[in-house]
């Protein structure tokens, strides 16, 4: 008995400890659900706090919207949505998930209302066909209720209209339908055996009425597996297919074959697959059928929603072609809601409510969105300023002599010039007005409709104030004014006073000036014009003559500047070179930086050994001049040997035997390649592996300076010129960090025209643009600080030839609102302790040279030169080859500045034959010497 007290015992305190340690587990668990609450909520509060400073963060909408989901936060939830869903249209998913919470959380109320409402909103935003079914399905829960078939009938046929001609997806929604009818039908049909009465039999009649009717409008729109549903009405009725639906259905047949081959395309595209679907839009518009063309760019714009092009080109056609007015209001405030940074967007939509005849307070309502929509650049406020004031001159009746719309017109006209001072130049740094183009368009308004010259002329002062009374087209703008609603005297005025201030183009307004005083003035008018025209000229002329001079002088002084560096290098080099030979016992060596040695009689057969080992070199003519013996794969020369070959490339020809002519190149299947860094290990490796897909390689040309150091260009030669285009496609490609230029190998000689690089100079606007970084700043790094702001497609640093990074960077982006948002979000922030600049990507023009032989602008003369806003660097001066820019030689120099007495013959010549030939002989070591004695 004592034992089996002592297990029982011995049994409750493990049972007691097991319960001890389910209690600590459970304990443990609930911790650890309570910290993550934690962590989500500090996290939802971030997020909101985040939305207050900025409302349009996109994806700081969608990851709280993720977070209260997570959470079941369903008040706060259901908010977060709504905000969202008021400043973005929501995409197909968010919609659905929030439907979905939305019907289930109404099964307990008996409120309907609100999710119909919550659906007419979603299928406003895009035409969806899934959101359109499940608008339909959820219509038929309620169709006990009275009325509720009629509803039903209503939103089915609402969603055929709008999504029933979607070729993947219409069928679907097109056998819902069918399928509602048939359950309607089932309800009428009176049970076996019991005749009906005359009032059911009509109901009868009426339904399967219906349901042909489906049969025959879903027969005639080209659907996939149409067969099917053919096969499907064969079997359904009981007098066969008419006629006319066959005639209908063969020839949606048709037009479903002709559409196969872009829904293939479409199949196998990945997204946004833009191209294809501009290519069915481009078909659909040649077929000329509305409803099509509508249902295939709501396809296009599911899945290209940020694309303002696409936008344009569907409200445009809208505008022109269907021209009805509920479809182009609804699209134009689609097409704002989805780009709101495109001014031209809202500028449509403003046109589109007046030509629809829209009140005036929706129009002023839009307009003051579109100022708050955060537009890129200054020009788009000056836009979208000048198309509502347009509108609101449209409104004036100028008859009367005062009303409320000419008060309101001059308001606004006020209030835009303040906006464009303050707001835009504050944010900007540019008023994006430099012509007052605003100004110059109330000073006509004023003239020519209120005949208020006066205020026209307190206008025109102001806008020569602003820094235009230099120009001589903007005081021709206010003569002409003058001409045409003032006086003589006030014309006569404007004009001395163009000739007192124009800079640009003084003879053209001294000219109007005479004009106008021989046809309106008097002999002492002319006399005043004669000598006011005389004496402004005279200044003038004097001014850029000695502007002209200065020109000169510092172009000579910075000539005179780099023949003394020319020189002193030369003497520099001599001076090496002799001490190099002075040198006791040393034993000259074969290499040669800069001049070639007189070699004596024992090294000759050495030399000749060599030129015979080497009889596949080949001398080649590049773009950058005549270089030197370039080696076969696998078999590169010295450095030394390199640099020989180079120094004897001018008269490279004369010194070939007869038994080893050089082998020219052959353009037409070679290529450029250029912006390569100079730190590329072995290129000639590197550029074989880069283009060995493209066909078979004849040799590869590297373009070395001196030193045999490569200078990041040279020439690929393939063995057929069918392997060129294939060369072609690899230009932009990266090759360690830097993109690699492919071009054509053209004589530019031969064909001065040929553009060997492609710039581009337009605005980027899904690109930023970064500078100030640190130069330990890295590609991740910089990934990592975007990569919150939107989908980066791509991020470029850009760094000098040697390798050494720039500070700068481009940062591209999925769209352009996401490159917006970066540029507010990142201009300014600290970066490893710089504090760095976004701007949106506007790479500056390049003034490349513009013939070959045509001399090189030096020394202020180049400074002069405009850029751009962020100027040029040195790597960005030219990247054609230097033959395009160089000057030609003078007689009696070569082209490394010394004198043609001093330039060294070829190694295979010897002396006597040199003389023979005109050209003097080699200095010898003696010859240096006494130079230097003599000195």
């Amino acid at each position: 008995m004592e034992e089996e007290e002592a297990g029982m015992e011995e049994r409750e305190m493990e049972s007691d400890e097991e319960e001890g340690m389910g209690v600590e587990n459970s304990e443990d668990e609930e911790d650890d659900s309570s910290e993550d609450d934690k962590e989500n909520e500090a996290e939802i509060q971030r997020l909101e706090e985040q939305l207050s400073i900025n409302a349009f963060d996109y994806n700081c909408h969608v990851d709280l919207i993720k977070l209260l989901k997570q959470e079941g936060e369903l008040c706060r939830l259901r908010k977060a949505r709504q905000k969202m869903s008021e400043l973005f249209p929501l995409t197909e998913e968010i919609w659905l998930d929030w439907l979905k919470d939305e019907i289930r959380l109404t099964e307990e109320d008996s409120n309907r209302e609100k999710v119909y409402e919550l659906f007419e909103r979603a299928v406003k935003d895009y035409i969806c066909p899934d959101i359109w079914l499940e608008y339909a399905q959820y219509s038929i829960g309620g169709m006990g209720s009275p009325g509720g078939i009629d509803k039903v009938r209503s939103i089915f046929e609402r969603a055929v209209t709008a999504v029933g001609l979607h070729m993947t997806k219409g069928q679907t929604l097109w056998e819902a339908y069918r399928e509602f009818e048939n359950a309607v039908l089932s309800t009428v049909q009176p049970p076996p055996g019991r005749i009906p009465s005359r009032e059911e039999q009509e109901l009868l009649s009426a339904q399967l009425e219906r349901i042909h009717t489906l049969f025959r409008r879903q027969l005639a729109v080209p659907l996939m597996d149409m067969e099917t549903t053919y096969a499907e009405y064969e079997e359904w009725s009981e007098n066969g297919v008419p006629e006319t639906v066959i005639h209908l259905y063969r020839k949606a047949l048709q037009q479903n074959q002709k559409c196969k081959s872009h829904e293939e395309a479409l199949l196998v595209a990945e997204p946004p697959k833009l191209a294809e679907y501009q290519a069915y839009i481009d078909f659909e518009l040649k077929e000329g059928d509305p409803p099509r063309i509508q249902i295939m760019f709501e396809r296009a714009l599911a899945e290209n929603c940020l694309v303002p092009d696409m936008w344009t080109k569907y409200t445009t056609y809208l505008d022109r072609q269907l021209k009805i007015k509920d479809l182009v209001l609804s699209t134009h405030e689609r097409a704002v809601r989805n780009c709101p940074w495109t001014m031209s967007l809202w500028k449509s939509y403003l046109q589109a409510l007046e030509r629809h005849g829209a009140d005036h307070q929706s129009v002023s309502d839009v307009f003051e969105k579109a100022l708050n929509a955060g537009f890129i650049q200054a020009t788009d406020y000056v836009e979208i300023w000048q198309a509502y004031l347009d509108y609101l001159r449209r409104r004036v009746d100028f008859s009367k002599e005062s009303s409320k719309e000419l008060e309101e017109l001059r308001t606004a006209f006020s209030r835009s010039l303040d906006y464009l001072k303050q707001d835009v130049e504050q944010r900007f740094g540019e008023s994006g007005d430099p012509s007052c183009a605003i100004m110059q368009i109330w000073a006509r308004i004023e003239a020519h409709h209120c005949k208020n010259m006066q205020k026209a002329r307190e206008l025109w002062d102001t806008i020569m104030t602003k820094g235009n009374a230099k120009y001589a087209n903007m005081w021709l703008e206010y003569y002409s004014l003058e001409r045409a609603y003032g006086d003589m005297t006030h014309c006569r005025k404007a004009l001395h006073r163009a000739v007192q201030c124009t800079s640009d183009y003084p003879e053209h307004v001294c000219e109007v000036l005479l004009t106008f005083e021989r046809v309106e003035g008097t002999l002492e008018d002319w006399d005043t014009a004669v000598q006011k025209t005389e004496t402004r000229l005279n200044r003038i002329n004097e001014q850029r003559a000695k502007a002209a001079e200065k020109e000169t002088n510092m172009a000579r002084h910075e000539e005179e500047k780099m023949e003394q560096r020319r020189k002193a290098k030369t003497e520099k080099k001599a001076l090496k070179k002799a001490q190099k030979a002075t040198r006791g016992g040393e034993k000259r060596k074969a290499e040669q930086d800069d001049y070639q040695e007189d070699w004596n009689e024992e090294s000759a057969p050495k030399r000749q050994k060599g030129n015979s080992d080497n009889n596949t070199d080949e001398y080649m003519e590049t773009e950058t001049g005549l270089f030197g013996r370039n080696a076969p794969p696998g078999n590169r020369p010295a450095s030394g040997r390199a640099k020989n070959a180079q120094q004897g490339a001018t008269v490279a020809p004369q010194r070939q035997s007869d038994d080893n002519k050089p082998e020219l190149r052959d353009d037409n299947c070679s290529v450029f390649i250029s912006n390569l860094a100079y730190t590329l290990e072995d290129p000639e490796a590197k550029l074989k592996m880069l283009f060995d897909g493209c066909g078979p390689i004849r040799q590869v040309r590297l373009v070395t300076g001196n030193r045999g150091n490569f200078r990041g260009y040279g020439y690929v030669q393939f063995e057929s010129v069918v392997s060129v285009p294939e060369a072609l496609k690899l230009d932009r490609k990266e090759v360690e960090g830097r993109p690699m230029f492919v071009s054509p190998c053209v004589d530019k000689n031969k064909n001065p025209e040929f553009k060997v690089f492609r710039y581009n100079t337009l605005m980027e606007k899904h690109k930023i643009f970064i500078s100030g970084l640190p130069f330990s700043c890295t590609k991740e790094q910089l990934e990592e600080i975007c990569k919150n702001h939107g989908t980066i497609k791509d991020v470029r640093l850009v760094t000098y030839r040697s390798g050494k990074p720039k500070g700068l960077a481009y940062v591209e982006f999925a769209n352009e609102m996401q490159a917006s948002q970066a540029v507010l979000k990142l201009d300014g922030i600290d970066v490893e302790g710089n504090k760095i600049s976004v701007a949106i990507s506007n790479p500056p023009r390049r003034n490349l040279m513009d013939k070959p032989g045509s001399s090189r602008p030096t020394g202020d003369m180049m400074a002069r030169q405009v850029y751009g806003s962020r100027g040029r660097g040195r790597t960005q001066l030219s990247l054609l080859p230097r033959s395009l820019h160089r000057q030609s030689a003078p007689p009696g120099k070569v082209e490394n500045g010394t004198t043609a007495e001093q330039a060294p013959p070829p190694p295979s010549t010897g002396s006597t034959a040199a003389n023979a030939a005109g050209e003097p002989r080699s200095l010898s070591n003696s010859d240096f010497a006494k130079m230097l004695l003599n000195k």
